[in-house]
């Protein structure tokens, strides 16, 4: 069964070029010490970012679109992606994932798939290497972080994205 697609031009969605901060999740702690892209910049890495997520598949299954479309949807103004560059590593792009609801069940699947996604494929952006979080406000997020930590170490360590059995046990 396919999902029916909502069009880029529904008035539910902020156009895919514009940059609108109140439809956007607060950076929160974990970029807060860091570089956010804003406008252009934070655009253009997310325009990258949905290319990389129609390749991999990364997909929401609940509205049943590619995950980078959270981000313009109006329906959840704190929910999508912010990014920063590092601050000690310039190379390196922080990104932090705040799922719709503080009890979504899907945002371990999404933040590692996101993680794999753009580790992956990093031949198509400009980082070295983008670390993935989720937002504290997510009832798991102590343990999906920890997680996620675990992939970026063995990233940086191997200089390869772990396969989906090298996740850390929980």
């Amino acid at each position: 069964m396919t999902l029916p697609f909502i069009g880029d031009d529904d008035d539910q969605f902020d156009p895919p070029d514009a940059f609108v901060p109140e439809h956007l999740p607060d950076p929160g702690p974990w970029l807060a010490d860091h570089a956010v892209l804003t406008g252009t910049a934070h655009v253009d890495f997310h325009s990258t970012t949905r290319e990389l997520f129609e390749q991999r598949g990364v997909y929401d299954v609940t509205f049943g679109y590619n995950l980078a479309r959270l981000n313009r949807d109006r329906r959840y103004p704190d929910a999508g992606f912010r990014y920063a560059v590092s601050a000690d590593e310039p190379a390196v792009l922080r990104a932090v994932f705040t799922p719709t609801t503080e009890f979504c069940p899907q945002t371990e699947t999404l933040a590692t798939a996101a993680f794999r996604a753009w580790n992956g494929l990093a031949d198509r952006h400009d980082y070295d290497r983008v670390r993935v979080r989720v937002a504290p406000s997510h009832q798991a997020a102590t343990a999906v972080n920890e997680t996620l930590a675990t992939l970026d170490e063995r990233l940086r360590t191997t200089g390869t994205v772990p396969t989906p059995t090298e996740r850390s046990p929980r």
